[in-house]
């Protein structure tokens, strides 16, 4: 997968599912979850089909939050691409490149969508597989002049700065293991952990700020102060899943958030049923789960790409 889409195309294809999720034109149950107490993580199972390109595809996600201690990225992903008509399999690839780049380009969209045109200072929470994939394509959206990554530790600050400074010499990166000093100030925010206890505090949001919250798509997951979803105008990717996985679960199970103050789906904004922004001061929040139309909305044009390039190995899978 790597190389055949650029940013700017992940994010195209990311917001063309979001647009036609917006307009009813597909078919899709929420993420199912497997998790076991004897690993820290889960198995996601994402399955999906749009009507437009058509296209239907399955992946199988596996997160692992401890495999830095094995040198290995946290997420690895299998993804299957079926012809909708026949059942098909077109194609069966690694899809942990192409998750980190669709997961990136939700908050790349987002930002399109929903933070102010003048937005000039991005801040990263998560310094790992869901950090790079939104510094490629936020850097696709917008004109940055600083971008702030912040991790709990030095190791894995130094490691994504030592991986990614190099690849955007036009960019201002500079990393910290201050919470704080990483957001405050920040016109955009993306948080891409697994944390269980926030980690943004709803006073170092300032007036205007969008936030693209990616990270918690886990029940009793939560990155952001609830008081900064009390504070803001509120979008889901879809609300099925939100309500039990996204960033508004932990707020909802507590009673201290309603439903009814989401404002609604990102789809319906991109469609031009929705209100977004509504002033320059408002803060805007993004709840991604990360939906599995980001899947098949993406992968018709990397399996064209990949065999205009002769990508792969072709065998056959029915016997005659």
């Amino acid at each position: 997968m790597v190389g055949l889409l650029t940013p700017a195309e992940y994010v195209d294809r990311v917001e063309h599912a979001f647009r036609m999720h917006g307009l009813g034109r597909v078919y899709m149950e929420p993420k199912g979850h497997i998790v076991l107490d004897r690993y820290k993580g889960e198995w996601e199972v994402m399955p999906s089909y749009i009507e437009e390109p058509e296209a239907a595809a399955c992946k199988w996600v596996s997160i692992r939050e401890d495999n830095a201690q094995y040198e290995l990225p946290a997420v690895f992903s299998i993804l299957i691409y079926t012809h909708p008509e026949t059942g098909f399999p077109l194609a069966i690839c690694d899809g942990s490149y192409h998750t980190l780049m669709r997961t990136g380009a939700s908050a790349a969209v987002s930002a399109r969508w929903l933070a102010r045109k003048d937005s000039k200072v991005l801040a990263i929470v998560g310094a790992g597989f869901v950090g790079r994939g939104t510094l490629a394509t936020c850097d696709a959206v917008f004109d940055w002049e600083e971008v702030r990554v912040w991790s709990r530790t030095q190791e894995s600050v130094d490691r994504f700065l030592a991986n990614e400074v190099a690849k955007y010499p036009h960019l201002r990166i500079t990393g910290t293991t201050d919470v704080r000093s990483a957001v405050e100030g920040a016109d955009v925010i993306v948080t891409g952990t697994h944390a269980r206890s926030w980690l943004v505090d709803e006073a170092w949001v300032k007036p205007g700020a969008h936030v693209a919250a990616l990270g918690a798509d886990l029940k009793g997951e939560q990155e952001l102060d609830p008081r900064i979803l009390q504070r803001a105008r509120v979008f889901v990717d879809d609300i099925r899943q939100c309500r039990e996985d996204g960033e508004i679960n932990v707020p909802l199970a507590e009673g201290i958030y309603g439903e009814d103050d989401v404002a609604g789906e990102i789809g319906k904004v991109i469609c031009g049923e929705l209100d977004g922004r509504q002033s320059d001061d408002q803060v805007t929040v993004f709840d991604s789960t990360g939906i599995a139309l980001q899947d098949s909305a993406t992968v018709p044009l990397e399996y064209e790409r990949a065999v205009a390039a002769g990508v792969g190995i072709e065998k056959k899978m029915i016997s005659t």
